[in-house]
């Protein structure tokens, strides 16, 4: 079988060869994709071997994977917040310190770091959650985007996508101005915050959207001057919803209503909303959601690690509330954990297997991620889509001995970050036999960029 679509008929500039390739629902041997214009020019099954001048992937190539929430400067506090113990809150006091010390130099070094990280775990477009906006106390820098603009520019040398969700967030409770921390996080009003988002430019590898940081954390009266700001752009919106059952106690004590209905009620609800954890949920909360196509980003390593719960994803799912995944807090970066976390959190409380296929579960990793980010295109190998591919070895300890039909099952249940072997976005080899083609040592540039923010 052959497939093509040219891409407005620009030239092939790549063609890879798979040995088995994730096409549809259903695992294909001897792929060929060709690539032109950074896009999926053509695609040949049955091919047993490779075409003169292929590049060979051996494994199991998947589409790109899209991890739709994330703080990259969380990723500095990887095992200093292990020690120990407390709740949600004790381990913000933590994170906030290190916010406290990030400069628009220093959070580049760790975004491009962290950004590596992903390319390495086959992660192709990131959903940076941004909200460090201001230099320590609120005084804004003389680019008022530096920090959003370095973490634009972080994804660019990393090689992977990004979608900056510019986050607005200007309160510290509901009726309480900003602690001295969440000062440089404050544009003051939603008003100010979107006169400066405006200023935030995307390009081929970048799209700029919107995010709320939390119902506690934007007055209610200024929630729909973020939602318009993304509707007039078309814009993708995401926002902490009910994470933390104080969240929700709060809000009732303050409205009178639930997270989510606030939400609904000042229009930030709808299919380019995607409300991330979504883990206290009253039976209403989840109706609304699911009929206004709100998404659902689950984190179930930080949720876990954060000691959260676990949201209902299978209600909301069934509702009618797309699933996407995130490494949020990156405890750990591997969006295969986050897909089996998924369904395995799901088996605890159920006692029942099975909620969801491997099939299902890699969708949520790939295609739905990148919906929720503003690329509905993305997450597909067939033409037109973006060439963006990442290939899991099936001989590694963890995967040998796979059934080749089973290989998908494989991957999202027994392989890890780890087996990643190859990452191509637009066409081009990021990760090349489990190393970085731009970054030389992945592994030093992070641990250099997390000591000087702990030394």
């Amino acid at each position: 079988m052959q497939l093509t679509n040219r891409a407005g008929g620009a030239p092939v500039t790549a063609t890879y060869w798979m040995d088995h390739a994730w096409l549809g629902n259903q695992v294909e041997p001897g792929v060929t994709l060709d690539v032109a214009g950074g896009r999926i020019a053509g695609i040949r099954t049955g091919d047993g071997t490779p075409p003169p001048g292929a590049t060979v992937l051996r494994g199991l190539t998947l589409p790109g994977l899209a991890n739709a929430h994330s703080h990259a400067f969380h990723r500095a506090l990887r095992a200093t917040v292990q020690v120990g113990s407390g709740t949600f809150w004790t381990w913000r006091e933590l994170m906030y310190r290190t916010a406290s010390r990030l400069t628009p130099d220093t959070y580049f070094d760790l975004a491009r770091a962290t950004y590596a990280e992903m390319a390495l775990a086959g992660i192709t477009s990131v959903g940076e959650f941004h909200y460090l906006h201001h230099a320590p106390g609120g005084t804004p820098y003389a680019n008022p985007n530096a920090m959003g603009e370095a973490l634009i520019a972080a994804a660019a040398e990393a090689g992977i996508r990004i979608t900056l969700l510019d986050t607005a967030y200007l309160a510290a409770g509901f009726g309480e101005q900003p602690n001295r921390h969440q000062l440089r996080f404050s544009d003051t009003t939603a008003e100010a915050w979107a006169e400066r988002a405006s200023l935030l430019k995307g390009d081929d590898h970048t799209l700029i959207g919107a995010a709320i940081h939390s119902v506690r954390a934007v007055p209610a009266d200024q929630l729909a001057t973020v939602a318009r700001w993304a509707e007039e752009r078309g814009a993708p919106l995401h926002v902490h919803l009910s994470e933390q059952t104080a969240e929700n106690d709060a809000c009732r004590a303050a409205h009178g209503r639930t997270p989510t209905r606030l939400l609904a009620d000042h229009g930030v609800l709808g299919p380019r909303t995607t409300g991330i954890h979504n883990t206290h949920l009253t039976e209403e909360d989840i109706a609304l959601l699911g009929s206004s196509t709100t998404g659902t980003c689950m984190c179930p390593t930080t949720e876990r690690d954060l000691a959260d719960g676990i949201g209902p994803a299978v209600a909301l799912q069934q509702a009618g509330s797309p699933l996407s995944l995130g490494s949020d807090s990156h405890a750990v970066i591997d969006l295969f954990e986050e897909a089996r976390a998924m369904e395995l959190n799901e088996r605890l409380r159920t006692h029942i297997r099975g909620h969801w296929t491997a099939a299902a579960l890699l969708r949520a990793a790939s295609a739905d991620g990148h919906a929720a980010l503003g690329r509905p295109e993305a997450g597909v190998l067939e033409p037109g889509a973006p060439a963006d591919l990442t290939t899991v070895a099936l001989d590694s300890v963890r995967t040998a001995g796979a059934v080749s039909r089973l290989a998908a099952e494989t991957a999202v249940f027994a392989a890890s970050a780890a087996d990643v072997r190859h990452t191509v976005v637009a066409g081009r080899h990021i990760v090349r036999d489990g190393r970085h083609t731009r970054i030389e040592d992945v592994p030093r540039a992070l641990a250099t960029a997390v000591a000087a923010l702990h030394g």
